[in-house]
Formats: C-alpha cells, sequence, structure tokens
C-alpha cells in the first residue's frame, strides 16, 4: 500500500449488561453472542460469558475492539450492523457430548445508529425477534430483551511526512502494517466479574 493512502482507525466497545423476559420452560445456561463485519464478507463471532436461567439475568461482559484500515474501509465497516443473538444451552449433556445452543431470539442493531448518536455512544434495551423455540421460551410472555451499550471513539490521524507516527514500521520508508482493501479488527474478551 502506498504511504500516499490515508489511513483511518476506530475504537469500538460493545457492552452486553443483562436480559429480561426471560421466561424457559426448561434449566439451562444462557449467553449472548454477537457477530461483527471483518470485511470481504466475513463476520467474526463473540460470545458473552454464560449464565444460569435461574439467575438475575446480569451478564456484565464486554468487547473492545480496535479497527483500522483505507478511510473507504473504515466507511463500509460503519454500514455494517452488529447481530446480537440470545442463546440457551442445556445444561445436561447428550451422550456425554455438550449439546448446541439454540436460538432464542435475534436483534440488528447499525453502527450508523451509535454514530449518529450524541457522543457516538448508545445504550439501551433491544427486542429479540423469537425464532420460534417454543419447547423452550414459555409462549405466553413479552419477548426477550437485552440491555446493550456501543460506543465508537475515533482517534485524531496524524501524519509526518510518508509515514504514521503511531506506526514506525519500515525505518521511515512507509507503512505497510495495513492491507488497502482489508480491515483487521482484533477482538478482545473482556470479562468483568
Amino acid at each position: 500500500m502506498g504511504a500516499s493512502q490515508l489511513l483511518s482507525s476506530l475504537s469500538c466497545e460493545i457492552k452486553i449488561i443483562r436480559a429480561k423476559n426471560v421466561e424457559l420452560k426448561t434449566e439451562g445456561k444462557l449467553f449472548v453472542r454477537c457477530y461483527l463485519s471483518a470485511g470481504n464478507n466475513q463476520r467474526v463471532g463473540l460470545n458473552s460469558r454464560k449464565i444460569s436461567s435461574n439467575s438475575d439475568l446480569f451478564f456484565d461482559d464486554s468487547f473492545s475492539l480496535e479497527c483500522s484500515g483505507s478511510e473507504e474501509s473504515i466507511q463500509r465497516l460503519m454500514q455494517e450492523r452488529v447481530v446480537f443473538e440470545l442463546r440457551w444451552r442445556s445444561k445436561v449433556p447428550v451422550l456425554g457430548r455438550v449439546c448446541k445452543s439454540c436460538v432464542l431470539g435475534r436483534v440488528e442493531i447499525p453502527w450508523a445508529s451509535v454514530f449518529a448518536s450524541k457522543e457516538m455512544e448508545i445504550e439501551k434495551w433491544v427486542s429479540m425477534v423469537s425464532t420460534g423455540r417454543t419447547r423452550i421460551v414459555d409462549e405466553d410472555c413479552k419477548p426477550p430483551a437485552v440491555q446493550v451499550a456501543m460506543k465508537v471513539r475515533i482517534p485524531e490521524r496524524r501524519r509526518r511526512g510518508s509515514m504514521w507516527d503511531e506506526c514506525g514500521c519500515m525505518d521511515g520508508g512507509g507503512c505497510t502494517c495495513v492491507d488497502a482493501d482489508h480491515i483487521f479488527a482484533l477482538a478482545v474478551l473482556d470479562l468483568v466479574g
């Protein structure tokens, strides 16, 4: 990539705070899976910590991401959505194997709504669209909801000559750390509690 191309970066934080309206017929573990765009029609799935379905439904989990790429690739990322799935997994193994998880509800939040908000952060309850798992979820209840928070920070861009101040690679010969056609996202799961 030529050093004359403008590079951008942004920091994102996603918090899974708690759930409500989850009335299950069977005991098990609940967790939230987030799907994030990683560019080139690929996505990354991140799981929150698992909590008992009989608990107070408090996750208190967060994911921090650092994304960098060309301005065009960052603009494409901002047009994407984060998918949240509330999932359940039985505590009882079948034939000694861990059971697959079932999606109880799903919702998508566009990054554009975060960018458009004051201070580029939101915190809200989102109602999940049910997936019809009536053998697990009590049908007479309200749809499950999850309280989430999303925040974006765009660091100030700095350039010195043909090289990025924060990079320092190639001893002044230009930055080769970022491919212009890709966004590299580093996801770090920060378990709290």
